[in-house]
């Protein structure tokens, strides 16, 4: 499933992986006082899409690569907009 070439695809896990990621880092901070201003876990979901990312250009799956670079400057620009309303 994961070998999949498609621009859609790789935004699909490209959104969901650090989603995931997000609600760890949330449960985290709410758990442990240290944690709660440690913004910079948010930062870590964002950068566990520059691991997929040099992995599927690895493979050469471009188009899925494009796709989650597309979903990592999503990502970056929610977190910019969540840092500066907040």
């Amino acid at each position: 499933m994961f070998k999949q070439n498609n621009t859609w695809f790789g935004a699909l896990i490209g959104l969901v992986i650090p989603g995931i990621a997000f609600f760890f880092t949330e449960v985290l901070k709410k758990n442990i006082p240290v944690l709660k201003g440690a913004d910079l876990l948010y930062i870590g979901c964002i950068a566990l899409n520059l691991l997929l990312l040099r992995y599927y250009f690895s493979i050469d799956k471009e188009k899925t690569s494009k796709g989650i670079m597309a979903s990592t400057f999503i990502c970056a620009f929610i977190f910019f907009y969540y840092k500066t309303h907040q």
